[in-house]
């Protein structure tokens, strides 16, 4: 690629960013969009200040936001959002104080050496001057990039070992500070056989935990197979949420007291009576189904079991309660607002063929975008589009269209067809049995992460030949470095102007919300019309946002030796991305769920797998380049950085496993000295309550009447 092909795409990303931005800062002024850009302060009821109409909060942008997000602290984000949303900071920090520390290496160093006289051309156009493509075959100025490959690799260790230590003392802080938590008191158990003696689950469960955890074992909340009854929980709390609106309806109708409203206040009236007549007939179904001797026949063989302290728990956790591994099956509780209660209704023994069945799903929706990543990459090789469609060739007669198509367009659609992986994942894998949220988008992380690896980053390499390359590595093993380094060497270019596309656009579209303003436009001039509007509540999106990054931390990495112009890009990147995730974290994305920094582990995976791929690479680039002993001198460094993440799994790993049993007995020392442990427990043992056990009201805007179905 030229300068000029670079500028291209570098403009068009530039200029939209600016507009987006500059929408999104005079959106963000005013009221009507606070549903969206604050919908987390609205929904802990933290008052939002509006600056007086004028002309400056209709039309002037202002980028004010970037200032107080990058002055937001690290406790601030800790206190009040959780762990998890501060692994997300710390992954950007991760990424910036690695390439800032590489970027100065490519750019004073390594760059001066790649552009070498003895092989350039004279006003060479070309930017592969600048990359070690144009390091001349057997030259000892390779030996500095030996030497700069085992320090960023040695660095890049160091850090993550760091960051590991520092998020595992985090979480156990986390884990401290939420030590009232039910799902530290609670263990789920699954596959529960039926009482031989009275032919029920949960007199079993009775008879099992009090005789083994006889001074520990507090209670227990069997689950229920309750199809019906939550049909008949979800028609009676809309038709309670039908009576809230005609109550606050007639409500203003009265206030205005007019001679002409006399007949609809008759008509309201009627329909609320109508509406708690209906009601109490739903609860009264309710009721007789939640008669004991009903609920025994609906009975489920999980049960969500309390302790009377946090060791009791952990310990059961972590105990094979039965010779037979596939009976009396414990693992820690999710916390109540993160189970997703339908998949525990999963037998366990299925559990294998769903997960089975949700790979071999995302296998074929991997090999699916094959089509359009391959077709990406005929667009931004010209050569290849001219063969495939030769009307290509008058792109030529425009000046500078040739840049945008080649340069910009690829990136686009590749990034249009990927943003909807992450989600589409998602769907899948609600059917593969997870038993939490958490849980779920953890494994969604991982797969998603993956896809990327394999469908836009190996994909995009070898689409070129991809069916040579890849017959030829399986003939010839031994030579899947080099081939993977020349490949890598060739497409700088094209990841260059893949991570502006994702950084200025993605993030910008990101604060933008596009999707919801549409929406809530659409809403409000429509059915939503005259209604309170409550914000938009969604989980901060951890299976998006983490592949993501990770994916272009390892293009960051894999380029760092291989094309150090690319660096620039990577770290103002990051930057942008901890700013706009900072004001995201803030104002935008509520906690739904608190696993205490159990997606750490992942994301250090991730990186570790860049380092590797890096050193890899390096190695077939050594071996292309006529260096074999710089490739048999790296390889002891692959083997130390895999040694390495052997010993981080022992170190670390256990920690984010497994609840632990001496912080588990700290916490039930303060709350013994503090007489809260028997309230802490008995609290636990009313959280896990099914949600169609739990009261339906009517007693809305002062009515008196109450229906409760239990």
């Amino acid at each position: 690629m030229t300068p000029q092909g670079l500028l291209a795409p570098a403009g068009i990303n530039i200029g939209l960013a600016i507009a987006i931005l500059s929408l999104f800062s005079i959106l963000k002024k005013q009221p009507f969009t606070a549903v969206i850009y604050y919908a987390r302060r609205l929904s802990h009821h933290h008052p939002i200040a509006y600056d007086p109409i004028s002309f400056n909060r209709l039309f002037v942008p202002s980028f004010s936001w970037i200032s107080r997000a990058l002055g937001v602290s690290e406790d601030e984000i800790l206190r009040n959002s959780g762990l998890d949303a501060l692994v997300i900071i710390r992954l950007f920090k991760l990424g910036i104080k690695f390439f800032l520390v590489c970027s100065l290496i490519g750019l004073l160093l390594l760059l001066p050496i790649n552009f070498s006289i003895e092989t350039s051309v004279p006003n060479s156009r070309s930017l592969s001057s600048f990359t070690i493509s144009n390091v001349r075959a057997g030259s000892d100025r390779l030996w500095v990039h030996f030497t700069c490959l085992y320090f960023i690799s040695f660095y890049g260790l160091y850090l993550l070992y760091k960051e590991y230590k520092e998020i595992l003392d985090k979480r156990i802080l986390c884990l401290h500070k939420l030590k009232d938590r039910p799902d530290m008191f609670t263990v789920l158990v699954r596959e529960i056989p039926i009482c031989s003696e009275h032919g029920r689950r949960g007199c079993n469960v009775h008879h099992f935990f009090t005789r083994h955890y006889q001074h520990s074992h507090q209670s227990y909340q069997m689950l229920y197979d309750g199809k019906e009854l939550g049909a008949l929980w979800d028609e009676a709390t809309s038709v309670q949420k039908k009576i809230q609106h005609l109550r606050v309806k007639h409500m203003k109708k009265r206030s205005k007291r007019t001679a002409s409203l006399v007949e609809p206040l008759t008509g309201d009236a009627s329909k609320i009576e109508f509406y708690e007549e209906k009601l109490k007939r739903i609860c009264d179904i309710m009721r007789d189904m939640q008669h004991e001797t009903m609920l025994q026949q609906l009975e489920l063989p999980v049960a969500f079991v309390t302790f009377k302290s946090r060791v009791g728990a952990a310990l059961a956790t972590q105990s094979q309660q039965h010779p037979h591994p596939f009976l009396w099956i414990t693992e820690p509780a999710p916390e109540p607002r993160d189970v997703l209660w339908k998949n525990l209704s999963t037998p366990s023994r299925r559990l294998l063929l769903y997960k089975i069945g949700f790979f071999l799903v995302a296998a074929l929706l991997t090999i699916f975008f094959t089509v359009p990543v391959t077709a990406v990459q005929g667009i931004a090789k010209f050569e290849k589009l001219k063969k495939w469609f030769p009307p290509a060739m008058a792109i030529q007669l425009i000046p500078g269209l040739r840049s945008v198509i080649t340069g910009y367009l690829p990136s686009v659609i590749l990034n249009l067809f990927i943003y909807i992986v992450p989600y589409s994942v998602l769907g899948m894998a609600q059917f593969a049995g997870y038993t939490s949220r958490s849980a779920t988008e953890i494994k969604v992380c991982t797969m998603v992460f993956y896809f990327l690896v394999g469908n836009v980053f190996f994909l995009s390499l070898l689409s070129g030949s991809l069916l040579d390359e890849l017959g030829q590595s399986f003939i010839h093993p031994g030579d899947f470095p080099s081939r993977l380094a020349r490949a890598v060497a060739a497409q700088a270019d094209f990841f260059t102007t893949y991570i502006l596309t994702d950084g200025l656009s993605g993030f910008s579209l990101e604060l933008l919300q596009a999707g919801l303003l549409t929406w809530n436009a659409i809403k409000t001039h429509t059915y939503g019309r005259g209604k309170k509007r409550s914000p938009y509540l969604f989980s901060l999106p951890y299976f998006r946002v983490i592949p993501f990054v990770c994916l272009s931390l390892l293009i960051g990495m894999v380029y760092a030796l291989v094309a150090p112009l690319l660096l620039p890009f990577v770290v103002g990147y990051l930057y942008f991305g901890y700013a706009v995730y900072i004001n995201q974290i803030e104002d935008v994305y509520p906690t739904m769920y608190e696993t205490c920094g159990q997606y750490w582990p992942y994301v250090h995976s991730y990186i570790f797998f860049a380092i590797v791929f890096m050193q890899i690479t390096m190695i077939g680039l050594f071996g292309l380049k006529s260096k074999p002993a710089a490739s048999i001198a790296s390889v002891p460094l692959l083997i130390f950085s895999l040694l390495f993440n052997e010993y981080c799994k022992l170190r670390f790993l256990p920690s984010f496993q497994h609840n632990l049993v001496q912080n588990a007995g700290e916490a039930d020392e303060l709350d013994e000295r503090d007489g809260r442990l028997e309230i802490n427990s008995q609290n636990a043992a009313r959280a896990y309550c099914p949600p169609f056990l739990t009261p339906i009201s009517s007693n809305e805007a002062g009515s008196s009447s109450n229906y409760s179905a239990t």
